[in-house]
């Protein structure tokens, strides 16, 4: 019985660890991505978009940028405070930047190749910033469960 509790215990904290890796390289990679999505709307976008969806995309780069600084701060406190609300607060979060910041890149890419009929990605959004929501939630029972 106490080796059973042993192997499990030891399953958990390989699976937090996996977990704080996995969110801040996530992490890193998302800001990344942001910075040059960033630089690419400014640059070129700019050029090519109505100021309406140019506004769209900036927004999708804001958004997943707030949230990798959101990412990190899930894989740093998940080595002070080891729990499964943090890393569902992880899978939220980046669920919640596909969702949100996705459709609405993909809108802006499908208004910039002349696509017409694609605003209903925009009832999808609203997924993705529930699921911004739910984890910063899902941090904050974590933080206060420790």
């Amino acid at each position: 019985m106490k080796i059973h509790l042993l192997k499990l215990l030891q399953l958990f904290i390989n699976k937090l660890f996996f977990m704080q890796n996995f969110y801040l390289k996530t992490a890193a990679l998302l800001g990344a991505l942001a910075v040059a999505l960033g630089a690419f709307g400014a640059h070129t976008l700019k050029k090519i978009l109505s100021d309406k969806y140019l506004e769209v995309f900036e927004t999708a780069v804001r958004y997943q940028f707030y949230h990798v600084f959101a990412l990190i701060a899930v894989g740093i406190l998940l080595k002070e405070f080891p729990n499964n609300q943090l890393v569902w607060s992880g899978r939220l979060f980046c669920f919640g930047i596909l969702i949100f910041s996705g459709s609405l890149y993909l809108m802006t890419l499908l208004e910039a190749m002349g696509k017409q009929g694609f605003q209903w990605l925009g009832a999808i959004t609203p997924l993705g910033g529930l699921c911004l929501i739910a984890g910063w939630i899902f941090m904050l029972v974590g933080i206060v469960k420790g």
